[in-house]
């Protein structure tokens, strides 16, 4: 948000030069980012002076120029070649001396004693465009008013602005600081507060001079949707350009003056924060202007030329005869608006509901001045000022007259907020104790009124202008904001009270996988949920897309981790190892919102050295992440294939009859997609079912056993279509207790093997956790697995 330095001071009077207004505005949240210069006349006319041209005549050596000697005053006669075909002896004139600098468009050049095709030249005469007067450069600009005095600078006879202008980051929640009176409202609050001159005066509403009586009529169908609106006829206006003045006030804030209605209504909105609309009053049918919502479908041209939509439930301004004319608070139409034919003026301030307003911008895709503070709410107290003042200024600037009075529906009256403020509150969220004499200036300075004072604090009635203001900790918000950030010293220590974390704590669970991927050597990232899709079944649309390239929630965190990859392979960061914590978004026979944490590695499994040799990432790598993580849920899990379009091959966890996780290989579809040439593995955990089953167990923490655990292997002849999983879910069903761990080290297939056979040797870990295991239990066990073995898989034993 821009703010002037001479429009603030219109509303402000303060001895303190910009950069420490700057300074104060930042301490009291309304951070400065920079102060930038405007002048209405780049240059500001410096160094041109007024010149009399005594002699004109052809120059010896080119056809286009002439050969002038220009009278500046003080007795000083300038040789100037001149290259403009009207210059002529006798002529009043606007002289450039050298050291001036002359700035012509984005182009600035000094003007230097130089010989032009052999003769001196000592400045330059100036035609229009190269002062920044117009764009004017059919020749040298002609004096022939005659008061104008050769010597005499010539930024003299023109009423130049020069101003410095802020540039404010404002927060959201601020709209009681969207306007030049509101910055200066909250400066004089923090000057006051320390002690500092300032001259501020509340602003009024302006005494209008009525002249006969109007026959149009305002009518509200919703009060709920326009607490407030305000009309008035204005008759005789002269549409034309804005005075200098008012020009100048817009350009320096970035604003391109239109016409003086425009401008003026432009002017109410950064001078006061409240957004007015001026139509064409003529073109108002039955002198009736309505205030409601038109049928969802209805068929709206917009000022910007755009037919729209309507869904129904935007606030429309409507004629007599309901046709709408313009989005409430939103944006205009384009027949009703104010043309250069326009004599009669409706002009309309108002206060609407800040969640309609929002609805109809996000919906239509418009974000104007209006609607910005329209959806965040305006002061409702200062509908009726900012038209006075409006209305002031276009009996001045435009000639127009006030018909009748004004048309106001406002039923019930928009009432301050009611707070309770504790002095032992400030004190516990400050930790210093401020007077409470000091508290109750600061509130005064805020214009918060002090209701009454009860034991230990205040009742308090805040503006309805600040509409962020609305709980105890806003008031102390406030309070520290004018009392000054920089006078709370940092604890020398800082106590608190640790919380133990609930079983049942989803935050906790996903904090420990992060914990254990990073030691892992697992990077974190985090990508945008809004992305494209090729494939739009069960995707989630946006109704209000920012771009085509945004306007789908993501179904799958894998794209956004195969763009991940492709930004790292092709900066020759080829080892991958990424996971992301985040949300996708699907719309079945309703809309479902999952949680996962997805992993994605690629490249080589450890970086390059010189002990070990190149070991490409592979499936089974990936798996041992995800049994890592699982293994933290202390579930019975089982795997199974899985078919799934973004693997080649994979497989999915189940626990419970749920799936808890899946993991595969990439398919070379989606890495031709992603433009990466390298194979990519992917795994990805459904947290809330995770933590559903999690929160199910009860985990036991048991003593370090005292006895060792005994290892017996088993080399098994199989069937090449017999997996490890089979093998591992027949010995887990074994009832022995003394089974702790299974584990396959070594698979061999080819020569020396029966044909369609393949070795599978695998490890048991035996443990009695009350005394030595005895020889006996463990050849009955070892006995009960292979029986098992053989039965189901026709197993059988190598030696």
């Amino acid at each position: 948000m821009k703010i002037s330095n001479n429009w603030l001071k219109e509303y402000i009077k303060t001895d303190l030069k910009s950069d420490k207004i700057g300074e104060y505005l930042t301490d009291i949240g309304l951070e400065v980012e920079g102060i930038d210069r405007f002048e209405s006349v780049k240059g500001s006319l410096d160094g041109i002076v007024v010149g009399k041209v005594l002699t004109c005549e052809q120059h010896p050596n080119a056809d286009k120029l002439k050969l002038t000697t220009v009278d500046v005053g003080n007795g000083k006669i300038l040789n100037i070649v001149c290259g403009a075909p009207n210059v002529a002896a006798g002529q009043t004139v606007p002289v450039a001396v050298v050291g001036t600098v002359i700035h012509k468009g984005a182009d600035s050049f000094p003007i230097k004693e130089a010989k032009i095709r052999g003769e001196i030249s000592q400045g330059m005469i100036c035609a229009e465009d190269e002062m920044g007067l117009s764009e004017d450069h059919g020749g040298i600009m002609i004096l022939e008013d005659p008061k104008f005095e050769i010597g005499k600078n010539f930024a003299d006879y023109f009423e130049l602005s020069n101003d410095e202008v802020y540039e404010i980051g404002l927060t959201p929640n601020r709209t009681d600081a969207m306007s030049h009176y509101g910055v200066a409202r909250d400066l004089n609050a923090f000057l006051v507060s320390n002690q500092l001159k300032s001259d501020f005066e509340k602003v009024a509403s302006k005494t209008l001079n009525t002249e006969g009586k109007t026959d149009f009529q305002v009518e509200v169908e919703d009060a709920e949707l326009c607490p407030r609106y305000i009309g008035a006829i204005i008759e005789n206006v002269k549409v034309a350009d804005s005075p200098a003045w008012l020009k100048d006030r817009l350009k320096a804030i970035g604003l391109s003056p239109i016409n003086n209605i425009v401008d003026i209504t432009n002017y109410i909105l950064h001078g006061f924060g409240q957004p007015l609309h001026a139509f064409d009053a003529d073109k108002i049918a039955g002198k009736i202007v309505k205030v409601g919502v038109n049928e969802n479908g209805t068929k709206f041209t917009t000022l910007d030329g755009v037919e729209r939509t309507l869904n129904g439930s935007e606030i429309m301004i409507k004629d007599g005869e309901d046709q709408p004319m313009c989005i409430a608070g939103v944006f205009g139409g384009q027949t009703s608006g104010v043309s250069e034919t326009t004599k009669t003026i409706f002009l309309e301030s108002a206060y609407f509901n800040p969640i309609a307003i929002r609805k109809a911008a996000k919906f239509h895709g418009l974000n104007t001045d209006a609607s910005f503070r329209f959806e965040r709410g305006v002061d409702p107290n200062m509908t009726r000022t900012a038209l006075t003042h409006a209305i002031t200024l276009i009996e001045e600037i435009a000639g127009g007259k006030l018909a009748g009075e004004l048309l106001e529906h406002y039923p019930a009256k928009i009432e301050d907020h009611y707070v309770i403020l504790r002095f032992s509150k400030i004190e516990q969220i400050l930790g210093i104790k401020i007077h409470r004499e000091k508290i109750k200036e600061i509130l005064k300075s805020l214009e918060i009124v002090v209701l009454n004072e009860i034991q230990n604090g205040l009742e308090l009635s805040v503006p309805a202008y600040r509409a962020d203001v609305t709980r105890e900790i806003d008031v102390i918000e406030e309070i520290l904001r004018i009392y000054g950030y920089n006078k709370i010293d940092s604890p020398q220590k800082i106590s608190f009270s640790p919380i133990k974390l609930s079983f049942d704590d989803q935050d906790a669970l996903e904090n420990s996988w992060a914990r254990t991927l990073q030691s892992n050597g697992y990077n974190e990232v985090m990508n945008n949920s809004l992305t494209s899709v090729k494939d739009e079944t069960n995707a989630v649309k946006l109704l209000n897309p920012l771009s085509n390239d945004l306007s789908f929630m993501r179904k799958s965190l894998l794209e956004g981790l195969l763009e991940n990859a492709d930004y790292n392979i092709k900066r020759k960061n080829q080892d991958i190892k990424f996971f992301e914590l985040g949300k996708i978004y699907h719309k079945k026979e309703k809309y479902e919102e999952r949680k996962q944490l997805a992993l994605l590695v690629s490249g080589r499994n450890v970086s390059e050295n010189w002990l070990q040799p190149k070991s490409a990432t592979d499936f089974y790598r990936l798996k041992a992440s995800i049994k890592i993580l699982l293994d933290k849920l202390n579930l019975d899990i089982e795997e199974k294939y899985l078919e799934d379009a973004r693997f080649s091959e994979a497989l999915e966890f189940v626990s419970g009859g749920k799936t808890i996780a899946r993991l595969g290989k990439v398919s070379p579809e989606l890495l031709k997609d992603a433009d990466i040439e390298q194979e990519c593995f992917y795994a990805e955990l459904e947290l809330e079912t995770c933590q559903e089953l999690r929160s199910k167990e009860n985990l036991k923490f048991v003593d370090i056993p005292k006895f060792n655990k005994i290892r017996r292997d088993l080399a098994l002849l199989i069937d090449k279509n017999i997996t490890y999983a089979d093998l591992y879910k027949t010995a887990k069903n074994n009832p022995s207790k003394y089974l702790k761990n299974i584990n396959l080290f070594d698979v061999y297939e080819g020569k020396n093997l029966p044909e369609g056979k393949k070795s599978y040797a695998m490890s048991f870990e035996l443990l009695n956790e009350e005394k030595t295991l005895e020889e006996k239990d463990i050849s009955e066990l070892m006995n009960s697995l292979i029986k098992s073995f053989k039965k189901e898989y026709a197993a059988e034993l190598r030696s």
